[in-house]
C-alpha cells in the first residue's frame, strides 16, 4: 500500500462525523484541510493527540485550517470521545476503513508481540483546492498540533 502523491488532488470521500452528519472533502474547497489518521478513539496516544489539536484550534482558525480526525470507530463512539474532552474539530467515521485504504493508512501494525492490521498514524495536508501539499507518516502525538502548524504557515 503507498500513499496518494502530493500536487494531486486528495482522494474524495464522504463519512459520517460524530454527529452522524455526512461530510464530504469536496465541501470543503477554499480551505486547507488537515486531514489525520488515527488508530482508536480514547486511547492514550489518540487523547493526548486530539486534546492537543483541540487545544490550539484557534490559530488553526487563523490559518484557514479545519481538522478533520479519522478512525474506524463508530459515530456514537466518537461522539464520546468528542463529549469527554470537549473537543471542538470534526471526527470521521470510517468503520470499513476503505478511505483509510484509499490513503494507504491502513496497514499491518504489532504491538505487544501481536500483529494485526489498523491504522497507521498518518496525517495529510490539503490545500484550498484540494491538492495533497504534504504527507506526515512520523507522527509524533505530544508535537503533532504544532508540527502542523509549521506547515501550514510555510
Amino acid at each position: 500500500m503507498s500513499f496518494p502523491k502530493i500536487g494531486n488532488k486528495a482522494p474524495a470521500f464522504t463519512l459520517k462525523n460524530q454527529l452522524g452528519e455526512v461530510v464530504k472533502l469536496s465541501e470543503l474547497k477554499g480551505k486547507k484541510v488537515v486531514l489525520y489518521f488515527y488508530p482508536k478513539a480514547m486511547t492514550p496516544g489518540c487523547t493526548t493527540q486530539a486534546c492537543a489539536l483541540r487545544d490550539v484550534q484557534a490559530e488553526y482558525d487563523s490559518v484557514n485550517a479545519v481538522v478533520l480526525g479519522v478512525s474506524p470507530d463508530a459515530p456514537e463512539r466518537l461522539k464520546k470521545f468528542e463529549d469527554k474532552h470537549e473537543l471542538n474539530f470534526t471526527l470521521l467515521s470510517d468503520e470499513d476503513h476503505a478511505i483509510a485504504e484509499k490513503y494507504g493508512v491502513w496497514g499491518l501494525k504489532k504491538f505487544m508481540g501481536r500483529e494485526f492490521m489498523g491504522i497507521l498514524r498518518t496525517t495529510f495536508i490539503i490545500d484550498e483546492e484540494g491538492r495533497l501539499s504534504h504527507i506526515m507518516d512520523k507522527v509524533k502525538t505530544k508535537t503533532h498540533h504544532d508540527d502542523v502548524m509549521v506547515i501550514l504557515k510555510q
